[in-house]
């Protein structure tokens, strides 16, 4: 009896996953407009009303997959040893997590063009971003005694290096930038840590 609430939610998740890849694959293959309820379904061998029981609309079901790598961040700051300093936790995972997140230059390149296109692409992608600087400040408020809804620090460290992410990326596709994506990453990293301390993420009184 207890295994099959447990199957019923695997399924269920497999089933968001292949209709997020879908979705993710079909733009990147064959534009925006491509991706439709009834494309995607047929790419995830599912049923268009299906489709609409998960998502509610093209680019919830595109950035899905983009959201869902970014939310991987705050899992592997928190496997990080609990005495590392926070902001050695932040350089050890996120340049490297970065790779996996952006992938292909010129899938990223898509995927900026079409937000850049799309008023509704941009929304979404401000929604994933948003949660995923929710999940990175709870990490940064639990590995620094912080709390994430009374303090203001941890929830500005988890948006400035979203902010660092962002620009690291986008630099590397639009700016012809020749330095690997990590260490992109790393310099502007090491920019923010000059100017946030740890010291400055104790809780307030």
């Amino acid at each position: 009896m207890t295994a099959e609430p447990g199957l019923r939610a695997r399924k269920k998740a497999a089933t968001r996953l292949a209709l997020g890849h879908a979705a993710w694959s079909l733009m990147l293959e064959r534009g925006l407009d491509a991706v439709t309820p009834e494309s995607v379904a047929e790419a995830a061998g599912v049923s268009s009303r299906t489709f609409r029981n998960y998502f509610g609309s093209r680019e919830e079901a595109i950035v899905d997959e983009w959201s869902r790598r970014h939310a991987s961040l705050a899992d592997a700051v928190r496997a990080r040893p609990a005495d590392e300093p926070v902001w050695d936790s932040l350089l050890a995972v996120l340049p490297r997590a970065l790779t996996d997140i952006v992938g292909e230059r010129a899938d990223f390149a898509v995927l900026l063009r079409v937000i850049s296109e799309s008023p509704a692409m941009l929304a979404q992608n401000l929604l994933a971003l948003d949660r995923t600087g929710q999940l990175l400040a709870e990490v940064i408020a639990e590995r620094t005694g912080a709390d994430a809804d009374r303090d203001l620090a941890p929830r500005l460290l988890a948006g400035s290096v979203l902010a660092a992410v962002s620009t690291a990326a986008t630099f590397w596709v639009t700016g012809g930038a020749r330095t690997d994506l990590p260490d992109l990453l790393r310099e502007c990293l090491d920019h923010l840590r000059a100017g946030l301390p740890t010291a400055d993420l104790a809780p307030t009184a």
